[in-house]
């Protein structure tokens, strides 16, 4: 019994520790993004983070959409957003790196980018 009441505190102070290592997404961030034909698109997010899963808005000139499939994992996050109507899939993934996130951007089968938004203060 004494094993079973060790392992499940140590269970929970690990849970505990994650949760505080997450990073904090909640809010608003801004990026700019050099699209596959090289030009410079401004991105704002909105996010929303309940413990591992992300939700919001990505919005930039050619509108606003909502954030599907979002997750958070310490300090690496990934998300899809589908775009006119459906018709491209973007795939974000990216990290914390300081007090920015840097993503991997994949636009359908136009092709990749790299974006860095900074916390709208």
């Amino acid at each position: 019994m004494r094993n079973r009441i060790l392992i499940f505190s140590a269970i929970v102070m690990l849970a505990c520790l994650s949760a505080a290592n997450a990073a904090d997404l909640n809010g608003k961030w801004k990026g700019d993004m050099k699209t596959p034909n090289g030009d410079a698109l401004e991105i704002n997010f909105n996010f929303h983070v309940d413990g591992d899963k992300l939700t919001g808005t990505v919005a930039n000139t050619y509108g606003e959409e909502q954030i599907t499939e979002g997750v958070v994992k310490g300090d690496a996050i990934s998300f899809i957003v589908l775009a006119g109507g459906g018709q491209f899939k973007i795939t974000y993934k990216g990290k914390v790196v300081g007090e920015d996130l840097k993503f991997n951007v994949t636009i359908g089968d136009m092709g990749e980018g790299e974006l860095t938004a900074k916390r709208v203060k």
